[in-house]
């Protein structure tokens, strides 16, 4: 099997780390490192929910996502109003994940926010806020629990998210920057424990790709998601 830029195979991770507990004050954090790319994921509770969720007995799980100054080769502004489209969409993207493996009603009527704050990007952000913000999430909701805030366990499955794409007419799992910024093809894959998906974003950045790309794409994708899955519960063990 072909070698890629760092040595890698084209089904192999990068090297993933998980830092539990990075935090000291937030109810559950990590900070998840994929190869060179780190984000730092915490879960913070607060009592109440959003206006639209007032009186119905449930909770609800929202996120933020920043790229902070230095986390690339050149300094970024400090984003604000919202950020960015590309911001908003990620967070948007990071809640809808999160909350997909969420039982609302168990959690009752309080609110956890999950903020993914990247501190190095090298290619993947989203997918590794995804998968540290699920550690980061179930700490919280241990922690809760623990205090008897919580009766029943709300985390239904777990979620964890990959990139994979189209690198030289090869598919390849777990892009770094070089290769997601000169793929033929990019896609974000966002599954739950059951198997199913939440999302697949794919985009052809240069010629359009086949189903049998396709394909080949996402069964990568699967296999790094299961392994991804392993890693999480041994960092929340």
């Amino acid at each position: 099997m072909n070698t890629r830029i760092d040595g890698r195979a084209a089904d192999e991770l990068r090297n993933v780390i998980v830092q539990k507990n990075y935090l000291k004050h937030a109810e559950g954090s990590c900070l998840i490192s994929f190869g060179e790319t780190k984000v730092v994921c915490s879960a913070s509770v607060e009592e109440g929910v959003p206006p639209f969720l007032k009186g119905k007995g449930q909770g609800w799980v929202t996120a933020e996502y920043g790229m902070r100054p230095r986390s690339c080769s050149q300094r970024i502004s400090r984003e604000k109003g919202g950020g960015s489209g590309r911001t908003q969409e990620i967070q948007r993207l990071v809640g809808r994940s999160l909350r997909a493996v969420v039982d609302m009603k168990k959690l009752g009527e309080r609110t956890v926010k999950i903020d993914c704050d990247v501190i190095q990007g090298d290619g993947g952000t989203r997918t590794a806020s995804i998968t540290g913000g699920y550690i980061a999430l179930a700490l919280a909701l241990k922690k809760i629990q623990k205090a008897g805030l919580i009766v029943e366990w709300p985390l239904t499955e777990q979620v964890a998210a990959i990139s994979v794409g189209m690198v030289k007419a090869k598919a390849a799992l777990d892009l770094n920057y070089v290769e997601d910024s000169s793929a033929d093809v990019d896609m974000n894959i966002v599954m739950v424990g059951s198997g199913k998906f939440v999302e697949v974003q794919g985009t052809a950045e240069h010629a359009p790709f086949s189903t049998k790309e396709m394909n080949a794409m996402l069964k990568l994708a699967e296999k790094g998601i299961q392994e991804l899955f392993v890693i999480q519960n041994k960092a929340l063990k």
